[in-house]
């Protein structure tokens, strides 16, 4: 949820907005697919939007851009039907709408695809797609025949028999999109649709939009990524404090602009200079080989022999595409995954046989890939949030007792150096923004002085000031010796943090480079198996002039 605290209401003193060009202006000509006026939504101490303006041209791409907690994702619940807004009226086509259920927003040809994903796993593609909609086109071959076309059209590579549990993260993104666009949606919400993508599954996702606006599909697309959203949106609207406050041409604006218009700072930059790697082996795993039964009953290999040394005061950062072993990995360093072969050491200390719970005691900290499925309980307050994974350990327990006392006492602190933006710690998880969930997982973590951090996607749909908190924790727990295997989607953010790199590809790494040379481009080309070995800048412009020839 994208609801700020209470504290997010009240001015933080003049932000640094003045170094930015006169931008505001009224909205194109030409007919709006939507139009919000005036929109206002309460919560118990919280003003979540107020007085809310957007106009949104058919056909168009626009970008709403604003920090975790500014109000986005509340505004799009009540385009949505989710929230109902306490004050404002919301027109469609230009007639006025009352939308009082989600059901009432897709039958006006409104679609929404959420950050966190909407799909039972236990489902296949197809029965994820019709569920709620069999009315349509049935849930048999008419169904499967609208699905191939829809996928077809919009290049979505879809494979309808697949069970969703079997599909990675970005794959799962395109079964939303294709959820909404086989309800008829004419107006498709996308939240954050590029956290999870390389430069060229982002390059293909952004054809795929510009396919959709020129049937005359509308999008409103929910980003972080201010150099994305510049490259594709053809209007853009920015959301602080839960107001809109300036309207933007992308073609007279810059990323730096953009950011300060939104928090009042510049752009973070991930970008790490001084090396603080060590001698000593913190991390080693030698020969991780681990299988798997897919829905088709086949038995595939998804570790292959995975082999590495993560020193202290090193960042190990792991590349490649969604569904290629990542998750495996973590699983089977963090003991939810029971290996086939291979050790795991942490410290001088097997632990390869050892429970979750015992790695954890040791000194594992985990920021998960998805933070609501594995990282929180989001209808939990936030100080039981803070004991999940380290139930054992203080200021959590008193030998065989829980220290509830103590637990609230530190989620106090967290909140406060982490910056989470909360009205206390007796709220739930799920009251929070994304960007604040995560800080309080980091908090949470780094609290306990890990060994080592397995940080995956640790800035996956927060904001550019909360990116910037979350590196500097990272970069400041390196220089005292922390030991860090960092995946991430963002290769900005990878290339800027580690102090390796490798390429994962099916289940194998395949490739290593230099952070200092490598560029995001170079990164993502190895990472759809294009390259091997040690990756350098001349390599790339090898392969390029090969495929000029």
């Amino acid at each position: 949820m994208d609801t700020p605290s209470a504290q997010d209401n009240h001015p933080r003193g003049e932000c640094a907005i003045n170094a930015a060009p006169t931008i505001s202006r009224p909205a194109k000509p030409g007919p709006a697919a939507v139009e919000l006026r005036g929109i206002t939504k309460r919560f118990p101490g919280v003003v979540a939007n107020h007085d809310i303006d957007l106009t949104v041209r058919r056909g168009t791409v626009h970008a709403l851009c604003g920090e975790n907690g500014a109000g986005k994702s509340t505004l799009m619940k009540i385009l949505y039907g989710m929230q109902k807004p306490d004050e404002g009226t919301i027109t469609l086509d230009g007639e006025q709408a009352a939308l009082g259920t989600p059901a009432d927003a897709i039958a006006r040809g409104i679609g929404m695809v959420h950050q966190h994903f909407m799909l039972a796993d236990n489902l296949t593609v197809l029965e994820n797609v019709v569920l709620g909609a069999e009315k349509l086109h049935g849930i048999g071959d008419k169904a499967r025949t609208k699905i191939m076309e829809i996928s077809d059209a919009y290049g979505l590579s879809i494979r309808p028999d697949v069970l969703v549990e079997d599909l990675g993260v970005a794959d799962r993104q395109r079964v939303e999109i294709l959820k909404v666009l086989y309800r008829g949606a004419r107006t498709l919400i996308l939240d954050e649709p590029t956290a999870v993508l390389v430069p060229q599954e982002v390059d293909a996702l952004f054809d795929n939009l510009r396919e959709l606006k020129s049937e005359g599909l509308t999008v409103i697309f929910i980003s972080h990524k201010l150099g994305e959203v510049l490259s594709v949106a053809d209007d853009i609207t920015v959301i602080r404090r839960g107001t809109t406050v300036a309207s933007v041409e992308p073609s007279k604006t810059t990323p730096k602009q953009l950011a300060e218009l939104m928090v009042g700072s510049e752009l973070p930059s991930p970008q790490t200079r001084e090396s603080t790697v060590t001698d000593t082996p913190m991390l080693g795993v030698a020969d991780l080989r681990l299988s798997a039964t897919d829905s088709d009953g086949v038995v595939r290999t998804v570790l292959d022999g995975i082999t590495f040394t993560i020193h202290k005061g090193e960042v190990l950062g792991v590349a490649g595409v969604e569904g290629n072993g990542q998750a495996e990995l973590v699983e089977a360093i963090i003991g939810t995954r029971a290996l086939d072969t291979g050790t795991v050491t942490l410290d001088g200390q097997d632990l390869s046989g050892a429970s979750t719970r015992k790695r954890r005691e040791d000194g594992i900290g985990y920021v998960p890939e998805d933070r609501h499925r594995h990282g929180l309980l989001l209808e939990a307050p936030l100080w039981e949030n803070r004991i999940l994974g380290h139930v054992t350990e203080r200021p959590n327990s008193k030998g065989r007792l829980l220290d509830l006392a103590g637990a609230r006492k530190d989620t106090e602190r967290i909140v406060a150096e982490y910056d989470v933006r909360t009205p206390g710690i007796e709220v739930t998880a799920a009251s929070l923004s994304g960007g604040n969930q995560q800080k309080l997982i980091v908090g949470r973590e780094m609290s306990h002085h890990p060994k080592l951090l397995i940080a995956a996607h640790p800035t996956r749909g927060v904001d550019v000031g909360a990116q910037a908190q979350i590196w500097e924790q990272i970069r400041a727990a390196r220089r005292e010796g922390l030991a860090v295997l960092l995946i991430s989607a963002d290769l900005d953010e990878l290339i800027g943090l580690s102090d390796t790199l490798r390429v994962m590809y099916r289940g194998r790494l395949v490739a290593d480079a230099d952070p200092a040379t490598i560029t995001p481009e170079e990164l993502g080309s190895a990472m759809t198996g294009a390259a091997s070995g040690h990756l350098t800048a001349e390599d790339a412009e090898t392969r390029e002039g090969g495929d000029r020839e």
